[in-house]
């Protein structure tokens, strides 16, 4: 396999200082290049729907929720990892679009529910597909033995962060 602008780094922090071990400079300089290029095209595979990958995020999370596609906006931000402040500026600009309403709780005066749309529906149902499209593209150089086996490595790195 040919070397990669990572395995020159990591030679030169080799010749500098051969004391360090910078495998984890390997894994993690690694990692972080495929997520910036694949989330560049996941970027620009989202815009031909209108959406950011932030916005996709949001109407994808009430698309899997299931039948009715409605959470609460503090569900959202939960499932997100957003501020409720960052939730609201999405919520406002995929409601101008179209793709979701906000209306009040049944069960709790003070709510807020969150309910994706039938165009919001339709859009995600794409949107999710071309997604995939371009993640597999992204995992076409792997078996889908080695896919399997990357899978189970990241999975083990994450439980251990």
């Amino acid at each position: 396999m040919p070397a990669d602008a990572v395995d020159a780094i990591t030679a030169q922090w080799n010749a500098v200082r051969p004391e360090l071990d910078v495998t984890a400079m390997g894994v993690f300089g690694r990692i972080y290049r495929i997520s910036r290029s694949v989330g560049e095209e996941m970027d620009r595979t989202y815009a031909r729907f209108g959406i950011t990958r932030g916005e996709f995020d949001v109407v994808a999370t009430l698309r899997r929720s299931g039948a009715p596609y409605t959470l609460s906006p503090r569900q959202l931000s939960a499932t997100l990892m957003l501020t409720t402040g960052g939730m609201t500026g999405r919520l406002d600009k995929l409601e101008k679009a179209g793709l979701l309403t906000r209306s009040p709780d049944p069960h709790d005066r003070r709510g807020i529910q969150v309910t994706i749309t039938d165009r919001g529906l339709s859009l995600i149902d794409e949107a999710v597909v071309a997604g995939l499209e371009t993640q597999r593209a992204a995992l076409a150089g792997l078996s889908p033995e080695e896919a399997e086996v990357l899978t189970g490595l990241l999975r083990k790195l994450m439980v251990g962060a």
